[in-house]
């Protein structure tokens, strides 16, 4: 399977810098500000200091920021790896609502479950504004045609 990429809307054009510029923010708030909002998301029983944690996802953020912004040819790859990062972190926000951890605002156990609501929509949306989608669905028909 090939990912070649493919033409996006103007809407997924734009949603892909806004992401990009989510996933800045989002980097820089863990290296800084927001250090230790983000501890209280990394689960008790995970196996790393939790500062670690959330220094290498800061890190990991700023950097598919920048991937995001990267050549055409990249986009639906990396796609892929924006919406697998999503996916990878849910269990901390699942550990937050689980374990009664107040960050961000998020103090009671309504406004945490109603949080886990929003990460499959941050999949969905990178593999929306990246054309990964739209790229693997074309070269899954393109694959069954030969």
């Amino acid at each position: 399977m090939s990912l070649r990429p493919v033409t996006t809307s103007v809407a997924a054009h734009v949603a892909r810098f806004v992401l990009a510029a989510f996933l800045a923010f989002a980097g820089t708030a863990h290296l800084s500000f927001a250090r230790t909002e983000f501890r209280g998301q990394v689960p008790s029983w995970f196996p790393a200091s939790p500062d670690l944690v959330v220094v290498v996802s800061g890190v990991i953020e700023l950097a598919l920021a920048i991937a995001l912004l990267g050549p055409r040819r990249w986009r639906p790859a990396t796609g892929w790896v924006v919406a697998a990062f999503f996916v990878a972190v849910f269990p901390g926000n699942i550990a937050q609502w689980v374990e009664q951890r107040d960050a961000f605002g998020l103090d009671t156990d309504t406004a945490r479950a109603v949080r886990l609501i929003f990460q499959p929509l941050l999949v969905i949306w990178a593999l929306w504004c990246t054309g990964a989608w739209r790229a693997w669905r074309q070269s899954d028909d393109a694959d069954r045609r030969s």
